[in-house]
């Protein structure tokens, strides 16, 4: 049995703290293989800036040489507006049944989770394991014990908190902003989706 995480995002684009990210969790939490999946701009809680096909081809880029990170792109294949992360979810524990499968997320998204803003919120947590990495300014116990569906499911290994060393904000967001404006961020994202980005003219 192998412990295998989901790594969801819009990754609009992908980015060098992304990729730490990942392989941090992957070693700390001894994890056999870590999922890439971009999320599908059909997602009723998503704006995206870019096409489905340019953010997948930069993912596949930016993990190409490593055999421990997987590009998966299930929910870009999903013709529903109603996609929801339990779905999701239920489709990998599915395709491998033989592995535990672990949602990797913010501590900002826990607290939405918590306060039942998303699909399905309490069947998600009864349901599924999470890696729940520390955001600067969130006490991640505190909003544990302040949501009753998330204290009530936290036997113990429902949440596998990290709190050390993930606190690098470099987002997507100020990416896009620097490309935008005629700046130049080439070292916050892979090489390869640098070129891709310039060769194809995204966010200009």
């Amino acid at each position: 049995m192998g412990k295998i995480g989901i790594y969801g995002s819009s990754f609009d684009p992908i980015t060098n703290v992304h990729l730490w990210t990942a392989s941090t969790i992957l070693q700390r939490c001894k994890l056999d293989k870590v999922i890439f999946l971009p999320c599908s701009s059909k997602r009723k809680d998503k704006q995206m800036q870019t096409e489905d096909k340019h953010r997948l081809t930069m993912v596949e880029l930016a993990v190409e040489n490593n055999d421990k990170f997987i590009v998966d792109d299930y929910e870009m294949k999903q013709n529903a507006w109603n996609i929801t992360t339990y779905e999701t979810l239920k489709h990998f524990k599915n395709k491998y049944k033989n592995d535990t499968i672990y949602f990797i997320m913010g501590a900002d998204l826990l607290i939405d989770i918590g306060q039942c803003k998303w699909g399905n919120s309490d069947l998600l947590i009864q349901e599924n394991k999470f890696i729940v990495m520390a955001r600067d300014g969130i006490n991640m116990l505190k909003a544990i014990s302040s949501s009753p569906i998330l204290r009530n499911n936290d036997d113990g290994e429902t949440f596998h908190l990290i709190d050390k060393g993930l606190a690098m904000e470099i987002s997507s967001t100020y990416i896009r902003e620097e490309l935008s404006l005629g700046g130049e961020p080439r070292y916050l994202l892979p090489e390869s989706c640098y070129k891709y980005i310039k060769n194809q003219s995204l966010y200009t």
